[in-house]
């Protein structure tokens, strides 16, 4: 009671923001008449004008008042539309990094131009994000005239694109695009090739149009690039029939005599070692099959693949025991947990084992599809030095928005006063009544003049109504998914007196309905129209404009409450634009899904109580209140989904950012020697520690397990037993010292016999080719660890804390990879001709091609009251194809015991944390 009271004698918060904004629009409306006297060429001039004014130490807020008076006097010349005193509380609230509110046929179109107009003066790019291709080149091209006429330059980036068209767009001053398509490029980018292929330069500001479906509704939707893990699963089989033709043999204890046999194990760390003569064994046998040219090596540039087929199916055939650690189950292998003795289906090893493993059982070898790149949109848009967005509901989730993106929402004033009538629902016992009532308001309403909306939750209630509408003997337009590419005309004409459009609650999103029908829809129609035939369309538009007006605007009809208050806004919005009369109303059943599942049971005794016969609908305060409830605990149940998948990969996006920092900064050197520098004296210190640890004594060192690994490992014959022979006070130190120095000596004759600038050029091509390659691992074996993570709950572990410890330990694990992956290669290569770089080369620009090639860019759709690590993956944009979530365990209510044995209800224990 004191905070209402309080609210009105001070206002809201949002109401003083609002009021806070106004000052500034009196400063831009002084400069109005100023500029109105500008010639055009003066009026164009102003941009130069501001950027110096920029360079010259002004910041942009400084700026924000002329910025908006040029952009407002522009779009009267070069648009014939001027922007109100709302829509310029609208641009200031996008400039600062908000959401701004705005109802249905307020403008949001032309409010972006100011802030994007102001944005883009730094000339770092502004990226104005829609939900589809349509809005993105529409609005693009709307707005075009009047970006260029103020010297900026526009430009849409869509798939299909080249990627030096992709790359023109992006350098455009503004680039218009959906959020898909600039999730995905920055994925792209981060796989490119060189900094040339590269087509984003950087993520200065975003404008989100319809920030609620973008951040929101399409939160729960990781973007993924996968693709198959090796074209060829016909080479395991090869490489498996020719690892059983090698030998196993054992390391001498005299140092002098080499390890006999092709290889030997080490059981305790499932490993697998080649020996020299292995080395030689092998590549006689790949030059007989093929694999190998003549006269080549096997750690050659170019066949460093071959090497890890042949130690995977070593490992397979020698380390791994079927019944012990995998078994074979419906032609398929699955490994066994060395700790329980439990299956644990859908894991794979990594590194090629789990194919090799396959190929030595004999079934079929499957082509794994692996994530090769992937992020969340709630973190590719956190990516941006500044965000804002706009749409005409957002003040329900604004909890959301400022936790997740931290970003306020202000609600803009309307232009005009709203007129719009929102009727009580109406509740029917049965869908069939429901749907009966439906036609016949629709028949009433048309016959009055009016045009009517019928919004459905579903492409099969669309269809639906429209058998019965048929049968009905109603005209009517559908518009859902399968009538996209209509939508723009369809829409166009749906304010027409008497028009019946049924549509889903999203179809037709950013294009206004207008009454009476759109007269420049059907001015595009013509082949060069005659002003004579443009001032006839007017007149008559007019006049159905006027008709509809005095019918009472447009009628909206629900045909069944949404899961989120903001859907059904959406909707109601599409009625009583710019202060037009209209009136909405939505019609419910005690069959509909959200009555069903959500307490419609007092409703449900009412009516019965009341005596409610066929076709009588109750409307009442306590039924909207029923479904306000109903739907705020869905809200809540999605909310909590969005924040889990964010957590989750909030633990991915930090290890992404190291990476690709590392590989960006990769890609811009030409020199990386300083860094391979580091790296192999790291590798280097800790293979010592692992033979010789530090401060220990002598006795407990293995220095002719040092000797071995340092020959196989770094190609270093470094006779450390005879070290210690000759000199009985050798001290860890001075070991360290001559192994490290030996170590840099035989590289630095590596570089000069090859030449410096060819061993640079290859330092870069091994260090992309690792990271890229250990880091694809890295993404599957955390796939892995998130699909299975949910089971720790019935450990009474937190699934979530066990995800961040094991993730943290998965990514110090791949670190320690790539350096020795680096050192071994670079240890081992032989360089002498540039042309044996190129190569390397080119084989990374063709894997790169093919994995995009292939790569399906998609999203994994989280479905609600499913764990996240149980979600399938969908193509991007195919709703026909989305497949469903198959649970993997029985069905547990909210409220029955929770499976973990905590004795908690499953929604306070385990269901908190899916």
């Amino acid at each position: 009671m004191i905070n209402n009271l309080l609210r009105k004698v001070v206002g809201s918060k949002n109401d003083r923001e609002v009021k806070r904004m106004q000052k500034n629009v009196h400063s831009i409306n002084i400069l109005e008449a100023e500029f109105e006297g500008l010639t055009d060429g003066e009026l164009q001039g102003k941009t130069a004008e501001l950027r110096q004014r920029l360079n010259d130490g002004e910041t942009l807020d400084n700026l924000l008042p002329v910025a908006f008076a040029i952009v407002r006097e522009a779009s009267k010349r070069v648009m014939g539309m001027r922007h109100f005193d709302v829509q310029m509380v609208g641009g200031m609230t996008l400039h600062r990094g908000r959401i701004a509110e705005m109802k249905t046929g307020e403008g949001k179109t032309l409010v972006a131009t100011l802030a994007v107009y102001l944005n883009a003066l730094p000339g770092k790019g502004v990226h104005v994000v829609t939900v589809n291709d349509y809005l993105a080149r529409r609005d693009a091209e709307w707005m075009r005239p009047l970006y260029e006429f103020l010297g900026l330059s526009v430009g849409v980036i869509f798939a299909g694109q080249t990627g030096e068209e992709k790359r023109h767009a992006y350098k455009c001053d503004i680039t218009y695009g959906t959020n898909n398509e600039f999730g995905f490029d920055y994925l792209r980018d981060n796989m490119a090739f060189s900094l040339e292929d590269k087509v984003q330069r950087g993520l200065h500001y975003a404008i989100v149009d319809e920030v609620d479906s973008i951040l929101i509704d399409e939160a729960r939707t990781p973007l993924i690039i996968s693709g198959a893990v090796d074209e060829n699963t016909n080479l395991y089989n090869v490489v498996n029939k020719l690892a059983q033709k090698l030998e196993k043999g054992e390391v001498s204890e005299d140092d002098d005599v080499p390890a006999s046999g092709d290889f030997v194990l080490d059981e305790k760390q499932k490993q697998v070692e080649l020996t020299e003569q292995g080395h030689n064994r092998v590549e006689e046998l790949m030059q007989a099959e093929g694999l190998l040219k003549e006269g080549e090596s096997l750690y050659a540039a170019q066949n460093l693949n071959l090497l890890q087929h042949m130690h995977s199916a070593l490992r397979a055939r020698h380390l791994y025991q079927i019944d012990v650690d995998y078994i074979v189950s419906e032609g398929q292998v699955v490994i066994v947990d060395e700790h329980t003795g439990r299956t644990m289906p859908g894991r794979r090893w990594s590194e090629g084992l789990h194919q090799a493993v396959e190929a030595k059982e004999g079934v079929t070898v499957q082509r794994e599809s692996q994530t090769l790149a992937s992020t969340t949109f709630q973190n590719y848009f956190r990516l941006y030095e500044k965000l804002s967005g706009m749409t005409g509901t957002a003040d329900t989730e604004a909890f959301e928005f400022r936790q997740i993106y931290g970003l306020d929402v202000i609600v803009i004033p309307t232009n005009r006063e709203l007129a719009r009538k929102d009727l009580n629902d109406l509740v029917y016992l049965s869908a069939e009544e429901k749907y009966e009532a439906i036609i016949k308001d629709v028949r009433t309403e048309t016959e009055a003049g009016r045009p009517v909306l019928v919004g459905t939750a579903s492409i099969e209630t669309s269809e639906y109504l429209a058998r019965l509408m048929r049968d009905a003997g109603l005209a009517f337009n559908v518009l859902n998914a399968k009538q996209h590419q209509s939508e723009a005309e369809i829409i166009a004409q749906a304010g027409r007196p008497g028009a019946i459009t049924i549509a889903t609650n999203m179809a037709g999103r950013g294009t206004d309905i207008m009454l009476g029908g759109n007269w420049e829809a059907e001015a595009a129609k013509l082949s060069n129209p005659t002003q004579a035939q443009i001032d006839a369309l007017k007149a008559e538009w007019e006049k159905r404009h006027d008709d509809v007006l005095k019918a009472g605007g447009l009628h909206v009809i629900g045909s069944e409450r949404h899961e989120s208050r903001r859907i059904d806004n959406q909707l109601r919005g599409r009625a009583g634009r710019q202060g037009d009369p209209g009136s909405t109303r939505f019609f419910l059943s005690l069959e509909d899904s959200l009555m069903r599942l959500f307490g419609s049971d007092r409703v449900k005794r009412l009516m019965q109580a009341l005596g409610l016969e066929r076709g009588e609908a109750i409307e009442h305060k306590m039924v909207s209140n029923a479904v306000e409830r109903a739907q705020k605990k869905v809200e809540g149940r999605n909310f909590d989904i969005r924040k889990q998948l964010l957590e989750y990969d909030d633990v991915a996006n930090d290890q992404r950012r190291v990476i690709y920092e590392q590989r960006n900064e990769v890609l811009a050197s030409d020199d990386i020697s300083e860094a391979i520098v580091g790296i192999r004296e790291e590798v280097m210190e800790d293979t010592i520690s692992d033979f010789v640890p530090p401060q220990s004594l002598a006795e407990q060192w293995d220095l002719p397990g040092l000797e071995a690994h340092l020959k196989t490992e770094f190609n270093l014959d470094a006779p450390v037993v005879q070290w210690a022979a000759e000199d009985e006070r050798l001290s860890e130190e001075k070991l360290r010292e001559r192994l490290q120095t030996m170590h840099r000596e035989a590289y630095a004759a590596k570089v000069d016999a090859a030449g410096a600038a060819l061993i640079r050029r290859f330092e870069k091509q091994v260090m992309l080719q690792v990271l890229d390659t250990r880091w694809k691992e890295h993404l599957q074996s955390m796939d892995h660890l998130r699909r299975g993570i949910h089971l720790r709950g019935y450990a009474q572990k937190n699934p979530k804390q066990e995800y961040k410890r094991e993730s943290f330990e998965l990514f110090q694990h791949l670190l320690t990879n790539i350096k020795a992956d680096v050192t071994r290669i670079l240890s081992h290569v032989q360089v002498r001709q540039p042309e044996e770089v190129d190569a390397l080369e080119q084989k990374r620009r063709e894997e790169l091609a093919r994995e995009k090639a292939a790569a399906a860019s998609r999203h994994d759709d989280v479905s609600a009251g499913e764990n996240v690590s149980d979600a399938e993956g969908a193509v991007a944009g195919d709703a026909e194809n989305v497949r469903p979530v198959r649970r993997e365990g029985p069905k547990v209510g909210r409220n029955d015991p929770c499976l973990c044995g905590s004795g908690k209800k499953y929604k306070q224990c385990c269901g908190k944390l899916s």
